[in-house]
């Protein structure tokens, strides 16, 4: 009964980390900008993931498994903000095109936004280098 149970809790894990990885590749193919598949990838990934490894290290049904899931999910906790951090703050930088946004420039005074030697053309995604 007990066995059985797990490994359900063990299914259901995996498959709810299956549907938030879906949503993140989704996401990082629907959305126009680099910031909104940033978010979408960053997000939904880390709980995805998370479910997958907490869904795999349960259905091993050892300690050891156990321990070294929860030090990967812990790995994923600390590290995927910072890395989407980072993304974030090279998309503003660099001046790639984003959608969306009203009002005013929040980090106008703060970070210095250089132009870009290349640019996206949003019609077909395709990258050229600018006219100096």
């Amino acid at each position: 009964m007990i066995t059985t149970s797990v490994a359900l809790l063990a299914l259901l894990l995996k498959l709810a980390g299956f549907v938030f990885l879906f949503a993140a590749a989704l996401g990082v193919l629907r959305f126009a900008d680099p910031l909104q598949r940033m978010h979408a990838s960053t997000k939904a990934g880390t709980i995805g993931a998370g479910l997958m490894i907490a869904g795999a290290a349960l259905a091993s049904r050892s300690a050891g498994a156990l321990v070294i899931g929860a030090l990967a999910i812990l790995f994923l906790i600390f590290t995927v903000p910072v890395a989407g951090h980072l993304l974030g703050r090279a998309i503003y930088l660099c001046r790639a095109p984003l959608q969306g946004l009203e009002g005013q420039d929040a980090l106008a005074g703060v970070l210095p936004r250089t132009e870009s030697e290349t640019s996206v053309n949003p019609i077909n995604k395709t990258i050229k280098k600018e006219d100096k």
